[in-house]
């Protein structure tokens, strides 16, 4: 089940990569995260007063807890790790080729099976080595296949904050399973899921007004449409990934690997929408990440 949920929230988030890509081509960064967060505030709002007011269901999937402050504090921290995520990756998606970033974020479950390996005493099998290493060729392929577009990953200020969000990414993806493990917090997905996107906005409009001074606010008609895609995609992504992740048999490590079959949907896509470049020798790139995802999914599920 589990397994079938994670590719349901693959398909999401290649969708989601399109649809951000879409919006910071005219739009500013910290305004579509903004209003990127702040459209997916407004969808879970109803869901936690529906269920504080008793409205909703405690059996319902849209069920959401209620916490005091020590679990918010959890959330909040999930907030900040998430918010790094996407400022890094936002900008390396405004200014690099949807087909460059999509195989970069495509080898996140290596970190996270680093990090599994570090933190959560995982060990890795030889079909797992043999992921990892396809994983870092594939890395060095496609930095010099990159080349021909100008695109240097030694000294390209926008591949190392891609490379950099997949590193916060990687730590969300395994702060995510002690949050709502029963084992770790054991918080409930949908109120994880709701409040760190309220958080979010929060922190990014204080941003805004402060920092900014209300720069950011404004945006276009054309990119707000993109946005609101941005939230709905997302939204339905995450919610599907927490769904999964509460499930008893649930392997972090094999999740985050399928999930990262969303390249094929923003490769495929982003490709003939975007009129991209060199992409045959990008589809050697996708096809060895791919390869390496294939051989990780058969050394977690063998393990």
């Amino acid at each position: 089940m589990w397994l079938f949920l994670a590719l349901i929230s693959a398909f999401f988030l290649g969708l989601y990569d399109v649809s951000k890509k879409k919006a910071l081509l005219t739009g500013s960064v910290v305004s579509v995260l903004f209003y990127s967060t702040l459209v997916s505030s407004i969808l879970f709002i109803p869901f936690i007063l529906g269920s504080r007011y008793g409205l909703i269901a405690d059996t319902s999937l849209f069920y959401t807890q209620s916490y005091g402050i020590h679990q918010h504090l959890y959330i909040i921290v999930k907030s900040v790790i998430v918010l790094s995520s996407w400022v890094c990756g936002y900008y390396g998606m405004k200014h690099l080729p949807i087909t460059i970033v999509g195989p970069i974020n495509a080898t996140r479950p290596v970190m996270v099976l680093i990090g599994a390996l570090t933190f959560l005493g995982e060990h890795l099998n030889l079909w797992q080595w043999v992921g990892v290493l396809i994983a870092i060729f594939s890395f060095y392929y496609m930095s010099r296949s990159s080349r021909r577009e100008g695109i240097d990953f030694r000294h390209n200020r926008w591949i190392m904050l891609v490379v950099l969000s997949n590193v916060f990414g990687a730590v969300s993806g395994l702060y995510d399973r002690y949050l709502m493990s029963p084992t770790g917090v054991g918080l409930d997905k949908m109120a994880v899921q709701s409040w760190f996107n309220i958080y979010q906005c929060i922190m990014l409009l204080i941003f805004i007004l402060i920092v900014k001074r209300g720069e950011g606010l404004a945006v276009s008609s054309r990119v707000l449409k993109w946005v609101v895609f941005i939230s709905i995609f997302l939204s339905s992504a995450d919610f599907v990934y927490f769904y999964a992740l509460t499930q008893p048999d649930a392997l972090i490590s094999v999740i985050s690997m399928v999930r990262r079959a969303s390249v094929i949907v923003s490769f495929i896509v982003g490709a003939f929408l975007f009129k991209e470049h060199n992409l045959r020798s990008k589809a050697v790139d996708l096809l060895l990440v791919l390869l390496s995802m294939l051989a990780l999914y058969i050394g977690s599920a063998s393990a």
